[in-house]
């Protein structure tokens, strides 16, 4: 009996139950007001026919005798059948026993008949609150329909009707879920085409330029040695930026899987500091390492060290000749900890809020060819590994930008078992 777990139809059951047993104290009233008014008949026969025979001169033994005997004669019969005293006499002929039968039968049909208005008012009553639930429910559904999902279901009762509704919610979870993946995702292409293209933009019309005057001079070799080699630097900057882009696509999408494995940090470091050694020297600027040289860290080498390298980069667009760009290292037993500190010019105020956002580029940087993408990048790779990056500092001193990775204590477990951004 689940349905007796709802509270709407346990109410409408109690009705039901209560208004039977009402009824059968109704019956029960009326048989006992029935045999009071047959004996009323009786007494009230009795009396008539005594005063009858009295008047007629029967003696009052005899009538008492009479009135006492229960079993008939043959002879009574033919008696009472001359007088017209038959079961086949119409009832409405015996006066005092029509008169009893109007009143129970009256009696009983009042009562039946507030029998009924009350289980018709009730159902009445019961049903139009099923009604308006129901309704409730259609126009919620079509409003999941239509991908609106302010409205919700009642699941404040127990029940099979508010178990289906509970079905229904989750699955208008599952829906909303679907639809709020789906803009995202269209939003995300939108965004990404309207980036790519803005960022081409420039590029292209200088590749185009510089095709236009290749043509135009092909017979002086110092300005096609010139612009050919403006053409090869636009054509790595799209390439670098197209690559960028796409890496921050499919770590949005989540289809990155990082390989984490144990390596030593000084490798790391190496690693990301070898392609900027011939700018660094070319710019009269330090590349320093500076950790202990025997602690490790759980990463993807080759990830990480991209991150680690746009670090490097941005550290030297913003330093000056003579400048140093320190790249440091510290474990402890919680955190393990990778700096790139660096001694320029620090960043503006204005532009400390925004430095994480994609093609963000403050007015003071020293890459005029940068795309705004090498910190948000370092930041989404190193978000996928579980770490942290943050601008530990920055000033007139310089900036120091600090990478942070909580130490796993079965290091040897995710080496094995590598973690999936």
């Amino acid at each position: 009996m689940n349905f007796l777990r709802e509270k709407q139809s346990c109410r409408y059951f109690l009705f039901l139950l209560g208004t039977g047993l009402l009824l059968m104290l109704a019956a029960l009233g009326l048989c006992f007001l029935h045999a009071a008014e047959v004996q009323q008949v009786l007494l009230e026969r009795e009396r008539t026919v005594t005063a009858a025979l009295l008047d007629q001169g029967v003696p009052g033994p005899v009538l008492a005798a009479a009135l006492q005997n229960t079993a008939p004669s043959a002879k009574g019969d033919a008696l009472l059948a001359r007088a017209g005293r038959t079961e086949q006499t119409p009832l409405p002929l015996l006066a005092l026993p029509a008169q009893s039968t109007l009143r129970f039968g009256g009696a009983a049909l009042g009562g039946a008949a507030l029998f009924a208005l009350a289980v018709t008012a009730g159902s009445a009553l019961w049903l139009r609150r099923r009604e308006r639930l129901y309704q409730n429910v259609i126009d919620t559904v079509a409003e999941y329909s239509e991908g609106k999902f302010q409205r919700h279901l009642p699941q404040n009762e127990n029940g099979t009707l508010y178990q289906m509704f509970g079905g229904i919610e989750e699955l208008a979870m599952a829906l909303q879920s679907k639809n709020e993946s789906e803009q995202a995702s269209k939003a995300f292409l939108r965004d990404m085409i309207s980036d790519i293209s803005h960022q081409l933009k420039t590029p292209l019309a200088a590749l185009g330029l510089y095709t236009e005057i290749l043509l135009n001079e092909p017979d002086r070799p110092e300005t096609v040695t010139r612009f050919a080699g403006q053409s090869l630097q636009s054509l790595q900057r799209m390439e670098q930026l197209i690559q960028s882009l796409l890496k921050m696509a499919r770590l949005d999408a989540g289809s990155i899987r990082f390989d984490r494995q144990l390596h030593p940090a000084r490798e790391l470091v190496e690693r990301a500091l070898a392609p900027f050694t011939a700018r660094a020297a070319r710019e009269g600027k330090r590349l320093l390492a500076e950790g202990p040289p025997d602690q490790t860290l759980c990463c993807d080498l080759e990830w990480t060290g991209e991150a680690l390298g746009n670090l490097i980069k941005n550290a030297l667009d913003h330093t000056g000749r003579g400048g140093t760009v320190r790249v440091q290292w510290q474990g402890t037993p919680a955190l393990f900890r990778l700096s790139v500190c660096d001694d320029g010019s620090g960043i503006p105020p204005e532009d400390l809020p925004h430095i994480f956002q994609r093609f963000y580029r403050s007015k003071q940087s020293g890459d005029p060819n940068g795309a705004g993408l090498g910190l948000p990048l370092a930041k989404s790779i190193v978000e996928g590994q579980g770490g942290l990056l943050t601008v530990e500092r920055t000033g007139p001193e310089g900036t120091a930008f600090a990478v942070t990775f909580l130490m796993n204590l079965t290091k040897a477990q995710d080496a094995i078992h590598p973690d999936v951004s």
